[in-house]
């Protein structure tokens, strides 16, 4: 890996995140930036979710061990969860994935077949017992923000599903500026680590083989990458050293379904089982935000960027405009800073915030006709125009986020 886009080295040095031996090997904590981004990020994932006909829960991190014994975790995972913890004579762990709580939460109430699909998202925590040996800054954690959600649908309905999941991660990652190395069908491999449920499988395997095909997405398919529940179609990323990981899912499970007996009232009037399509647009939180460190090298793109404009007042003089700047910013919701003289010459204050989207410099000149002259990230200067308008003008490009700085820039 390049020093120049490790994440780790990155995410300390831009202040983002850190860890500590008193908190614990693969438990990272955030610092405000990063705290700006990871919420930026998860508000667009909620938004997107919204905007897709997502319902959004919340569960609790802990679950009964009869919980994931019924789920098949227990059985098939439990090498990567932690170990029980006795509680009131009850054994409870903290859990490794999302989906039998959400199984638990579809069974609370009865659905007609009007309802479905019912789309299920949760931004939530889960926990993985991993080696200390392969730990490493957010790429493997032992706790994790996993943007998940589960799909309950009729037969008919899984592929137009899946096929809208996969809408979904190429629109984020088109907003995020990062694209995927392949797109992967992941299958089961011999051992005992999978539900032995033959039929369930050839079902599962061809319904996200057909969903591909008609894409017209390339893919590869995999033995033994398969979830111990179903098949999976894997969208891989690919980090500075060339190595692979999975950033987005989406699989098909016909297994806990069965598992938590759930069902919903057909048109006949009687109960029918639904499928269950799990899907995450962007992975863990962790993950994304490391995958972009090394893709942008710490450049994000404006709308996620932790101080998204940089307002340099030239002397003392004009730092009450600068201020005032800064709180029209926030009027308008943008994550704006202001670094005086005090900080160094106008240069050393340039280079500093190299990385900041915006540049805003206000001199005598600009302070008197309430202007700013507006330096962007990729090098381009603009000549001083009204404050108001290139706030504007950056807040519009920020809310549609847009990967272009200034579309219509001139040098």
């Amino acid at each position: 890996m390049t020093t120049a886009h490790d994440h780790r080295r990155l995410g300390r040095e831009l202040g983002l995140f850190d860890t500590d031996p008193l908190i614990g090997a693969g438990l990272p904590y955030w610092l405000p930036d990063g705290a700006a981004v990871r919420h930026t990020l998860e508000e667009y994932i909620r938004a997107a979710e919204r905007r897709a006909g997502y319902q959004h829960v919340y569960s609790p991190v802990l679950g009964k061990r009869e919980l994931y014994e019924i789920s098949g975790h227990w059985a098939h995972y439990s090498d990567d969860m932690f170990p029980p913890m006795d509680l009131g004579g009850e054994q409870v762990v903290l859990r490794p994935s999302l989906c039998p709580h959400h199984a638990v939460i579809y069974r609370s109430r009865s659905h007609s077949y009007r309802e479905l699909p019912l789309r299920m998202a949760e931004l939530g925590g889960m926990y993985r017992s991993e080696l200390s040996g392969v730990l490493g800054g957010l790429t493997r954690v032992r706790a994790i923000q996993l943007n998940d959600a589960h799909i309950f649908c009729t037969l008919d309905q899984v592929a137009e599903e899946a096929r809208a999941a996969l809408e979904m991660i190429r629109q984020a990652y088109e907003a995020l500026g990062i694209g995927a190395t392949r797109y992967r069908l992941s299958l089961p491999g011999p051992g005992g680590k999978y539900v032995a449920a033959p039929e369930k499988w050839q079902r599962s395997t061809a319904l996200l083989t057909g969903v591909l095909d008609r894409s017209g997405l390339p893919y590869e398919a995999a033995e033994g990458e398969a979830a111990f529940y179903g098949p999976k179609i894997d969208v891989q990323v690919t980090d500075g050293a060339g190595r692979e990981s999975t950033l987005s899912t989406v699989q098909v499970d016909f297994h806990q379904p069965e598992q938590f007996d759930l069902h919903y009232i057909g048109g006949d009037g009687a109960k029918h089982r639904p499928v269950m399509v799990h899907r995450s647009i962007i992975g863990s939180v962790e993950r994304a935000v490391a995958h972009l460190l090394e893709q942008h090298g710490g450049a994000f793109p404006a709308w996620l960027a932790p101080t998204q404009l940089v307002i340099l007042p030239i002397s003392d003089t004009e730092l009450p405009n600068a201020v005032d700047l800064a709180r029209r910013c926030t009027r308008l919701g943008l994550r704006a800073q202001v670094v005086g003289p005090d900080r160094g010459s106008l240069g050393a204050r340039v280079r500093e915030f190299r990385l900041v989207p915006y540049q805003a410099v206000i001199g005598a000149k600009e302070a008197a006709g309430d202007h700013v002259a507006l330096r962007l990230r990729d090098g381009r200067r603009l000549d001083p125009r009204p404050a108001g308008e290139v706030v504007n003008r950056i807040s519009t490009l920020v809310e549609a986020r847009s990967t272009d700085l200034w579309a219509d820039a001139t040098s």
